[in-house]
């Protein structure tokens, strides 16, 4: 099984996905950057989501980082405003993915809400199993913040992280460099119990047949490469219950105090997500056979921001703490990412995905500025 896994982790990482992300990438970036002057509508789309610069630092050669300023921002003013910074992290089950795949993402929530956007980045496993990504993430941390050419406000910072990328800035913001200069974390859909077996997961897994075609599987995607993940990246003997591999063992005090979880209906890690937030916010936790969200389907593009708490809530604290839960409906995982080869261009999975990845952007940008940083 050892072997199986590592020959498609493999396959995937080495011959198939990492080739193809770095053509885009080099073509993208450097060899033929779309322009906004064209007049064609695709270039001038294509361009409007490219960082601003990229930028590596010493402690972390070989991990660029993507940097956005909002659209409106005047290079040219010296003394310029200081900007509320956002750090995001890209998923790929801590084998696959980068940075680039959430530019779309990047790019509108900075000019949209007036932040610098951040994309960090991280070594992959198995070449760098757990820890090593946690230690990447909170060095680029330090290296960003700590970068004077940059127009930032320290008192402003918050990160965000996809999947994968959800578990690792959980972790990071455990560490003490990280916790005592964050506000706020925001992981979308992450990974946070791998103490959980996955047919447990699978089995708490929301499905609705009568939306039919990707979204109507009673099975989801990430079940045949959850193994491998967990091979790539734990290792032997680990201890699933370590706060900082499976951040639902995290106490409040060991995190920010702020933290906005945003799952997917139709995800298998839908409900530890659930479950963290709950603990967090001094709810009751679910069992791991419950799930969260309904079997009716919902609208389209809507998100359900009141009146059902398991779709929405949040608590506060004595001690200033905010502690949210957004639940997409109908949503797949990764319904905010590149998923038109995945869902095999089932156009009204890609719009309803589409416009509620625009409605989650908006809704975090107003929970950062009106609640943890005003």
């Amino acid at each position: 099984m050892r072997l199986r896994n590592a020959t498609i982790a493999f396959i995937l990482q080495k011959l198939i996905l990492g080739p193809i992300s770095f053509i885009i990438t080099l073509k993208r970036d450097y060899l033929l950057p779309p322009s906004l002057t064209s007049s064609d509508p695709a270039t001038v789309a294509a361009a409007a989501i490219l960082p601003t610069l990229v930028k590596t630092y010493p402690i972390r050669k070989k991990l660029p980082v993507r940097i956005f300023y909002p659209r409106s921002y005047d290079h040219a003013q010296k003394n310029g405003p200081r900007l509320p910074v956002l750090m995001t992290l890209h998923g790929g089950g801590f084998a696959m993915g980068s940075p680039p795949d959430n530019d779309a993402w990047n790019a509108s929530f900075a000019s949209r809400h007036g932040f610098l956007v951040v994309g960090l980045n991280y070594a992959k496993a198995p070449g760098s199993p757990f820890p090593g990504p946690v230690y990447d993430v909170e060095a680029l941390i330090g290296c960003v913040l700590a970068d004077t050419s940059l127009p930032i406000d320290a008192s402003r910072v918050a990160l965000a992280g996809w999947s994968a990328g959800g578990n690792l800035i959980l972790s990071a913001a455990q560490l003490k460099s990280v916790r005592d200069r964050v506000r706020a974390v925001v992981p979308l859909y992450p990974v946070v119990d791998f103490g959980t077996l996955v047919s447990t997961k699978l089995g708490a897994r929301r499905w609705k047949p009568t939306l039919g075609g990707f979204r109507g599987k009673d099975s989801d995607y990430l079940t045949w490469m959850t193994p491998i993940f967990q091979w790539a990246y734990l290792n032997e003997g680990q201890r699933p219950d370590d706060p900082l591999l499976s951040p639902i063992h995290a106490t409040r005090e060991m995190l920010p105090r702020n933290v906005f979880m945003i799952g997917c209906e139709l995800d298998q890690l839908c409900q530890e997500g659930w479950r963290m937030i709950c603990g967090l916010a001094g709810r009751r936790v679910p069992g791991k056979g419950e799930s969260p969200g309904r079997e009716e389907v919902g609208r389209k593009g809507e998100l359900v921001l009141e009146g059902d708490e398991r779709f929405a809530f949040e608590e506060r604290t004595a001690e200033g703490g905010r502690y949210r839960w957004l639940l997409v409906p109908d949503a797949i995982h990764g319904f905010d990412q590149n998923i038109r080869p995945l869902v095999r261009g089932e156009v009204e999975v890609l719009e309803d995905g589409g416009e509620k990845t625009e409605r989650v952007i908006g809704e975090v940008g107003e929970w950062l500025k009106e609640g943890v940083f005003k």
